[in-house]
């Protein structure tokens, strides 16, 4: 079945809602500081969702409209094994129709304009709009 007629969630179980529900109420220092910019349509009127469920991950921030997918990785991510899941895991949503965005926590806490303009530059080219000079 193609993933476009899964709805926004992918057929996820209710295993990963669940976790999902779990990674919202334990959420890190950088997600927090990326949702806040990123909540209740802040961000260019757009939508996201926080550790949202689909097929069998949860994203970490996920607007379906612009099917854009923004992962905030910690220290855990350096590990060989770790970085191998995660370009697999953005390898099959990729494949989904999702655009995959990563940013290092650091990046987040110390750089937020950075992480936000460089996201206002995928959504704006994912949305077909045209950026001012």
């Amino acid at each position: 079945m193609p993933y476009q007629r899964l709805g926004m969630h992918y057929n996820a179980s209710p295993l990963i809602f669940e976790r999902a529900r779990i990674l919202r109420k334990n959420a890190t220092t950088a997600e927090l500081l990326l949702w806040e910019h990123l909540k209740d349509k802040r961000f260019l009127g757009l939508k996201f969702r926080f550790q949202h469920p689909a097929l069998k991950y949860i994203l970490d921030f996920y607007c379906h409209s612009i099917r854009l997918c923004i992962e905030i990785d910690g220290e855990v991510h350096n590990d060989a094994a770790e970085e191998l899941y995660d370009r697999d895991r953005s390898d099959n949503l990729r494949d989904m129709g999702i655009t995959v965005l990563r940013f290092t926590n650091n990046e987040v806490i110390h750089d937020i304009d950075f992480v936000l303009n460089h996201i206002k530059a995928v959504a704006f080219d994912l949305k077909g709009w045209k950026m001012k000079q």
